[in-house]
């Protein structure tokens, strides 16, 4: 994986250079913000490190037109550490901010932290777009309709996202608190009956016997939902919580 470090200091650049390659990724280097436009074009890096004062163009300048085209991670590591400089960064576009001196460890550990929700980001626009079959149900993101074969399932914005959100996750518990985040942008659930209405609505669309036992949508007690599209067996695994369920 490569990353594309920008830094006029030659000293701190080899610094960073070297941190990276002991990390595992492969550091590619520019000391101003014009090299650093050309080699994002032709090198493509999986994210790009970025200081606010460069010759040429600065920071704020590559990180607006890279953010014009294409979505790289950047993330700025700068010496300014002001509130201004932190703002007009994120404002421009940036995934995060790094002030010197730096952690070694501590900046490492941003650097995954962006990865991991770039990549969660990416999988979400693909799967905005992919049809997703699950069971005899097919649900196709880009016009939000699901499907019983020939039939449609008329479905409301919200009770599709619901279901989205647990087909995608076929298989894990999603807890109260991850799917009211999914759904609303927040986690607070002391109040679950809005999401519990919306689960009652959802299987009365899309269960086959919705006053009987589910057989998509099953309910983990004091925990959350989880979905299913093969009946469950008797000697099957147990269920696995969602990963984000321990941070919600």
């Amino acid at each position: 994986m490569s990353l594309l470090v920008v830094e006029p200091d030659r000293d701190l650049l080899d610094l960073e250079l070297f941190m990276l390659r002991r990390a595992g990724y492969e550091g590619i280097a520019a000391g101003d913000g014009t090299a650093a436009l050309r080699l994002w074009k032709s090198k493509r890096p999986q994210l790009i490190l970025l200081e606010a004062h460069l010759p040429l163009l600065d920071g704020w300048e590559v990180c607006e037109a890279v953010r014009k085209v294409d979505e790289t991670p950047i993330i700025f590591v700068s010496e300014t550490q002001t509130d201004a400089a932190v703002v007009r960064a994120l404002g421009s576009g940036a995934d995060d901010y790094v002030a010197k001196p730096f952690s070694p460890k501590q900046l490492l550990a941003r650097i995954e932290a962006v990865l991991r929700r770039a990549t969660a980001r990416e999988l979400r626009q693909r799967s905005a777009v992919e049809v997703v079959k699950a069971g005899d149900l097919v649900l196709e993101p880009q016009w939000r309709r699901v499907r019983r074969g020939l039939e449609e399932i008329r479905l409301t914005g919200t009770e599709f996202k619901l279901l989205h959100e647990l087909v995608l996750h076929e298989g894990q518990v999603l807890s109260h608190q991850l799917l009211a985040d999914r759904l609303w942008g927040y986690d607070d659930v002391e109040d679950a009956g809005p999401l519990k209405g919306h689960i009652r609505n959802l299987r009365r669309k899309i269960e086959p016997d919705p006053d009987g036992k589910p057989i998509y949508i099953r309910t983990v007690m004091g925990v959350g939902y989880t979905f299913c599209s093969k009946p469950v067996l008797a000697d099957a695994e147990p269920l696995m919580l969602h990963p984000d369920y321990a941070e919600s």
